[in-house]
């Protein structure tokens, strides 16, 4: 299982929690485990985690019971749940959620606008009324009642059992008693003579109460924003699932000298393996023999294959690229650098969102207030000495005007109506935690590679031995490139296709893991190597002015090469990133809008600082490892900053997590996506102050939608307790807040964020 011993003797677990749909939910649950002694818990509506503290003595098995008896079913995150297998069931259990969800509310709607206009004309002009209308009414209305807001019943008969009321008690009472109300009514009282109403109003509060539009609204409304809500939490677990998906599931042990095929779980520290190319390394390790280049750039972020030789420290979940590897276990299970990031992106969530979860938060009583509310009323009128049909009526009108439609549309409406804009203009806001983000956000830090670098290599400069010409070192490295598929090679090859109009044909080529290539071109030797690689001959001194070349390059973090010819060396190439064409002016921008700016990276601070003064960012912190980046966002913090941060890696993910802001741009991986609270798409880092525009936009316009749809429960609730609304009246009243929310979110469309 999933456990990290903290002091105290505490273990952490991780459980995957069902069935919660407000924030009295996930209330509920962290109420209950926190009773066992010595447990303490964090409960995250947002992703369905509980992130579990407790004593040994304290059974996963009696966790996941007091989860059930609170009315939640709870599920042990197990390590192999990790796997790639099962993060691909997980993946298609949560897509089976949200398709069974849209077809409930396709239903319903489809079922709600014949119903609302037939039961209307039915309650409001008996005249109207056919033979067996009352019958064609509730077919209508059954299916919506019995079927699509079943998840809604269950989930109240849940906390009911529990002796517990969330939001779900409250809308499956309104659709029920409309329901039952409305049966009566039809059948019980039809024929029954009543006075003819003076005026529209006068009708609509005598009208004969037939609500079943009231249970088909209510049901529709409920499930749209469930729906949008499902949509929104399907990402919230795929940045745990990509990362671990990088982890290898099976590794080739060496034991006694041959090779056995296992799984991974077989490693331990110690063990022997070996790595082909193009296999993922199995878990870090220390190379024992063998040479390759191994692709980092999901641990670093950084583009460049980085050389390793008996010696070097490798990372689980990197691939090696060339040659063969024979690897001594260092770290397995839960103690690889994967895993551990992996903990870090899970932790650095918890708690996400707090904010935007007002909604929710406030339904811990709320409901409960409304239930007294209601019974009050009915027996206030009572008491009072109206008939008991009337003090239904009005208790009913207090559940239907109480029914927090407008409260589950306000923050979904807004946050689809936002990712609609942000498609337009290149970004995608995530979820109400971005929107609470950028309110105080005074700091945006960058990543250099991916971000405000392109991460695709280029022929910077190149530097030519005395006699040599830039055409024939074009013609001869080029050659010999055009035949590797290594990054370097690529860049190399396309540079010299450029300076010549054509290459010549290649023999003899060979790849050196490690060093470079080697080839003859029109019957010469040429190699294209690190400078100190070439280990089949002792390397004659580089000419002083290549040497020159040499430490210059590499002292501005670029990658130098050198090319010979027949042993003798005639350039030196540099290869360095391309900065962003679109990077200058969106710093600008941010500057403009008088934030602070920093430039974090793991590079060298030569090469950082050179990046950072072509785009105008004033401060560097380079030569941060990525697990390091996100102690570094930290610190930022307790300084008193709150913080953007804007990446692209995987190693990324903790750092995103972690921001007050995480915005991940159009190059990143699937973990960097999923751990960011704001997506740039757009290939223009203009798209980056777009993105805070647009999320101080939209937050300004989800706060109205609160502020609209508390205040209508706190003016309208009375209303109706005096018995100046009807059902009828409350579920239009009700129908005209989630509408009023609907609209105000649309305005987004409209809205100049520029």
């Amino acid at each position: 299982m999933t456990a990290v011993f903290e002091p105290g003797s505490l273990r952490r677990t991780r459980y995957a929690v069902s069935g919660m749909t407000c924030g009295a939910c996930s209330a509920r649950v962290g109420r209950a485990l926190g009773k066992l002694d010595g447990v303490r818990a964090e409960v995250n509506l947002a992703t369905g985690v509980a992130v579990v503290d407790a004593p040994e003595s304290v059974a996963p098995d009696e966790i996941v019971a007091v989860v059930g008896k609170a009315g939640y079913a709870a599920a042990l995150i197990e390590a192999n749940a990790r796997a790639a297998a099962l993060a691909e069931e997980a993946d298609q259990a949560e897509e089976r959620e949200v398709q069974d969800l849209f077809r409930r509310l396709a239903v319903a709607l489809l079922l709600f606008f014949p119903l609302a206009n037939l039961s209307v004309l039915f309650a409001m002009e008996p005249g109207f009324r056919i033979p067996g209308w009352q019958w064609l009414l509730t077919a209508l209305a059954l299916p919506v009642v019995l079927w699509c807001a079943a998840p809604m019943r269950r989930r109240a008969l849940a906390a009911l059992r529990s002796g517990g009321a969330t939001m779900d008690t409250l809308v499956t009472l309104g659709v029920w008693a409309a329901f039952g109300w409305s049966l009566w009514s039809m059948f019980a009282t039809t024929g029954q003579p009543r006075p003819a109403p003076a005026g529209v109003l006068a009708t609509i509060l005598a009208s004969d109460g037939v609500y079943l539009e009231v249970a088909a609204g209510i049901t529709v409304f409920v499930l749209a924003g469930r729906y949008f809500e499902a949509k929104a939490k399907q990402r919230a677990g795929a940045g745990t699932r990509a990362l671990a998906a990088l982890a290898a599931r099976e590794v080739t042990l060496l034991i006694d000298d041959r090779e056995v095929r296992a799984s991974v779980e077989d490693l331990v520290e110690g063990s022997r393996f070996s790595v082909r190319p193009g296999e993922t390394i199995a878990t870090d390790g220390l190379v024992l023999s063998g040479a390759a280049d191994v692709d980092m750039s999901a641990m670093t972020g950084e583009p460049n294959p980085v050389p390793v030789e008996p010696g070097s420290a490798v990372v689980g979940g990197t691939i090696c690229l060339t040659g063969r590897l024979v690897v001594e276990a260092a770290a397995v299970g839960e103690d690889t650098r994967l895993a551990g990031m992996l903990r870090l992106v899970e932790e650095a969530q918890i708690g996400k969102g707090k904010a935007t979860e007002l909604a929710d938060r406030v339904s811990a009583f709320f409901v409960p207030s409304v239930l007294l509310i209601a019974a009050a009323t009915f027996v206030g009128w009572l008491l009072a000495g109206a008939e008991t049909a009337r003090a239904v009526g009005v208790a009913i009108s207090v559940l239907v005007i109480a029914c927090p439609c407008a409260l589950g549309l306000a923050v979904p409406t807004a946050l689809m109506v936002a990712a609609g804009r942000g498609a337009l203009l290149g970004v995608f806001l995530k979820g109400p935690r971005a929107l609470e983000a950028t309110r105080d956000v005074d700091a945006v830090v960058f990543d250099k590679t991916g971000v405000i670098t392109t991460a695709k290599m280029r022929v910077a400069s190149v530097a030519l031995a005395d006699g040599a010409a830039e055409a024939e070192a074009a013609r001869l490295a080029g050659a010999v490139e055009a035949a590797s598929e290594h990054p370097v090679g690529a860049a190399i090859a396309s540079w010299a296709r450029g300076v010549v109009p054509a290459l010549p044909e290649v023999h003899g080529f060979l790849a050196l893991p490690g060093s470079g290539v080697r080839g003859t071109v029109d019957g010469c030797d040429v190699e294209v190597t690190r400078p100190d690689t070439r280990r089949d001959a002792p390397r004659p001194d580089l000419p002083p002015e290549l040497a020159r070349a040499v430490r210059e390059q590499q002292r501005n973090g670029a990658t130098a090469v050198v090319l010979r010819k027949d042993g003798a060396a005639i350039a030196v190439l540099g290869l360095s990133d391309t900065v962003q064409d679109s990077a200058a002016a969106a710093v600008a921008r941010l500057r403009a809008r008088g934030l602070r700016l920093l430039l974090l990276t793991g590079d060298n601070a030569s090469a950082a600082q050179l990046v950072a003064d072509q785009v105008g960012i004033p401060e560097v912190i380079a030569e941060v490892a990525p697990e390091g980046k996100a102690d570094v966002l930290r610190q930022l913090q307790e300084g008193g900053l709150r913080v953007a941060f804007v990446g692209d890696g995987i190693n990324d993910g903790p750092a995103l997590a972690v921001a007050d802001l995480g915005m991940a741009v159009f190059t990143g991986t699937d973990v960097a996506l999923s751990a960011a609270d704001v997506i740039v798409v757009r290939e223009d880092l203009g798209a980056v102050p777009d993105a805070i525009a647009l999320a101080r936009a939209t937050l300004r316009t989800l706060r109205g939608n609160l502020l609209w749809a508390f205040g209508y429960n706190v003016a309208a609730i009375p209303v109706a307790v005096l018995g100046f609304a009807n059902p009828l009246l409350a579920s239009a009243a009700m129908a005209f807040s989630s509408f009023f929310v609907v609209a105000n979110s649309l305005r987004l469309r409209r809205t100049d964020i520029r």
